[in-house]
């Protein structure tokens, strides 16, 4: 078999493709619902100042 520039694409977009799924279905996996939906609360658990107040000055 001749290895040539376009069957590197297609080994290519074939892993990408095979990646991308992977990554989808890890994070739509019920299994790991709990995670990301306790990590998606992190950006509101130290929200004890008042809106308009900073620490600069």
């Amino acid at each position: 078999m001749d290895f040539d520039i376009n069957v590197m694409r297609s080994v290519v977009t074939l892993v990408s493709l095979v990646l991308f799924l992977g990554l989808m279905l890890w994070t739509w996996s019920r299994k790991r619902k709990d995670f990301f939906d306790d990590a998606a609360q992190v950006p509101f658990l130290d929200d004890d100042a008042p809106v308009g107040t900073s620490d600069r000055p």
